[in-house]
Formats: C-alpha cells, structure tokens, sequence
C-alpha cells in the first residue's frame, strides 16, 4: 500500500463528476487500500476518489473502526434532517455547519464487486452524504449560505499557500508520529 497525494480546494480533481465503476478489478482494490491508508493517515473518516484525483466513483469510510468501501454508491432513501458541523480532507482547518438527512440508505458494490447495503445514521449517515457529494463534485462549502461559504473560503485562502500544488502530501514522519501516539 502508498500514501496518495490528497487533492485541495482549487483542484480542478474536485469539481468532476466521476465514471461508475464496470468491473471491480485488483487494480481498483489496490487504489481503495492506498485510500483507505491515506485517510487513516490523514486522521480522516472519509475520502472519495476525486480527492486523490481520480474518477472512478469509489468511496471509502471509517466512523467506527469498521472501513467500509463502496464502488458506484448512490443513496437510495434518505430521511429527516440535522445540521452538524463539517470538515475535510480536502480544505484542512476549514469547518462549516451543514443540514443533512438524519439517516440514509446507501447501495453500491463492496470491494469484490458484491452489492452492499449500508444503513447510516448519525455520522455515518453525514460521512456518506460528504463522501458521495465528492463523487459528483460537489463539496460541503457549497451547502453554506452565501456569506458563510465567504468566509469559510477567506480563511481558505490563507491556509492554501501551504498547497502551492495544490496537493496535500502526508509525510512518512507525519505517518511515524501518528504510529507512536496509537502505540501509547
């Protein structure tokens, strides 16, 4: 497994609409453990493969130490409504509050292309609604009213000249560091 350059607010990678998904091959189980790695990582819940600049539309997602992939998800039922705070991978230090249906059911393919359903609520239920909405580029700002999503992109602004890439590269000193405060 590597660590993938995650992609920043300001990347083209995350405004594209992404391609469903044929066959699930070694290859796109590869890219899902190089994202699942990444996030952990990156001390995320979840990321979308826009984010580390591909198209294909995988997800992965890990609330409660039980990483769930998802190849091709679409939400098939969504129900009630609360607002919460968000972040991203994609737009560190940047927080915003977003509604979101209370709970949603999502089907897709796992990771050896076999269907999977996921009941989410809570934060499962937010994590798959922003990790879906990556999949079609669209991102959590674009939920905030007018002057918050101004601010939120002000602040922005000042963090992104740490991207001059526009890319977000985890160091393996980052990664040795994350791997000493697990072992405490």
């Amino acid at each position: 497994m590597s660590l993938l350059d995650i992609h920043v607010l300001g990347s083209p990678a995350l405004r594209e609409t992404t391609e469903p998904v044929a066959a699930v091959t070694d290859e796109l189980r590869r890219l899902i453990d190089d994202m699942l790695e990444t996030m952990y990582a990156a001390k995320g819940i979840g990321l979308a493969a826009p984010q580390v600049g591909r198209r294909e539309r995988i997800t992965v997602v890990d609330v409660d130490e039980s990483p769930i992939a998802l190849v091709n998800p679409e939400i098939v039922l969504s129900e009630g409504k609360i607002r919460g705070e968000e972040g991203c991978l994609s737009m560190p230090e940047i927080y915003g509050d977003v509604d979101r249906a209370a709970r949603v059911v999502v089907r897709g393919l796992d990771r050896d292309g076999r269907p999977l359903e996921v009941e989410g609520t809570e934060l499962l239920s937010r994590c798959l609604q922003h990790e879906i909405d990556h999949l079609h580029g669209r991102l959590f700002i674009d939920y905030l009213s007018v002057l918050k999503r101004r601010s939120a992109i002000a602040k922005w602004e000042k963090e992104r000249a740490k991207y001059p890439s526009l890319r977000r590269t985890i160091s393996p000193k980052e990664l040795a560091e994350q791997h000493n405060e697990e072992a405490l």
